[in-house]
């Protein structure tokens, strides 16, 4: 079983960037594939972001060119880069990890889950 703890989250202005982190313990990272997911204020926990094997990414439409998904096997974190922000990326991110073979992008595919961090995007 892994535990996973996010942080890097804050308060930015439209335009700028942040750097989501989440750091696993309990078994390494590179076990499982690895997801971003995000929760605004009333609505579904939505797909952001995952990393699956051999370095394959897959992103939601909504974040295509400014968000990227990355590995550090060696401090085993996944981090989610995320530039250009719009207020419309406002949420709780959540990174959660899979133990599916196939790439999975609902919430249901995903076994352990982080506590999540808000991110707020003002305009």
């Amino acid at each position: 079983q892994v535990q996973l703890v996010e942080s890097g989250g804050g308060l930015v202005q439209a335009g700028g960037s942040l750097r989501l982190s989440c750091a696993a313990s309990g078994r390494t990272l590179s076990s499982y594939r690895m997801g971003w997911f995000r929760q605004a204020p009333g609505k579904e926990r939505e797909f952001v972001a995952a990393s699956w094997s051999g370095g394959t990414t897959y992103y939601t439409d909504s974040v295509k060119g400014r968000f990227t998904i990355s590995r550090d096997n060696a401090k085993n974190t996944v981090s989610l880069h995320m530039n250009s922000l719009k207020p419309e990326d406002t949420a709780v991110y959540y990174c959660a990890a899979s133990t599916r073979v196939a790439v999975v992008t609902t919430r249901a595919g995903y076994d352990y889950w982080g506590q999540g961090t808000q991110v707020t995007v003002s305009s």
